[in-house]
């Protein structure tokens, strides 16, 4: 008999899966600050969970300055921040009614899209061009 447990072993493959997601989400933004307030910055940055810097791209915050309504600027959160639940593979979700608004506004998602208890869910390759599009304030945390 070995000393090795066998990989069926869901919790030993759960606690491992934990700590790796764990890992990938070291990178999030652990506070964020409102549109507004990261305009006012002069280096505009916020602290990742693990204490580090995120600095967001002033380029791309004045863009959304521009392009956003003046009222949403001050509850707009940023990073964006989609989910992705392992229990679903091909989709994430975005529970910030705000930042649904403000990519409905940009013309990422459908006006046609609302939230449903919560949540709204898009497929994980729309986030991604969403995050891809818009560099520094928007994120994928895993759950």
């Amino acid at each position: 008999m070995s000393d090795r447990y066998p990989l069926s072993n869901d919790s030993i493959l759960t606690r491992w899966m934990r700590l790796e997601i764990g890992k990938l989400n070291d990178g999030i933004v652990s506070e964020r600050k409102s549109l507004a307030s990261l305009l006012e910055e002069e280096k505009p940055v916020s602290r990742t969970k693990v204490g580090k810097e995120h600095v967001f791209d002033i380029n791309v915050l004045q863009d959304l300055s521009e392009r956003l309504p003046p009222d949403l600027h001050g509850k707009l959160k940023l990073p964006i921040i989609f989910f992705s639940d392992t229990k679903v593979p091909d989709s994430c979700y975005l529970n910030d009614p705000d930042a649904l608004s403000a990519l409905q506004i940009l013309g990422e998602l459908s006006e046609m899209r609302q939230m449903q208890q919560g949540k709204m869910w898009v497929g994980k390759s729309i986030a991604y061009a969403i995050m891809r599009k818009y560099p520094t304030v928007v994120q994928i945390a895993m759950r």
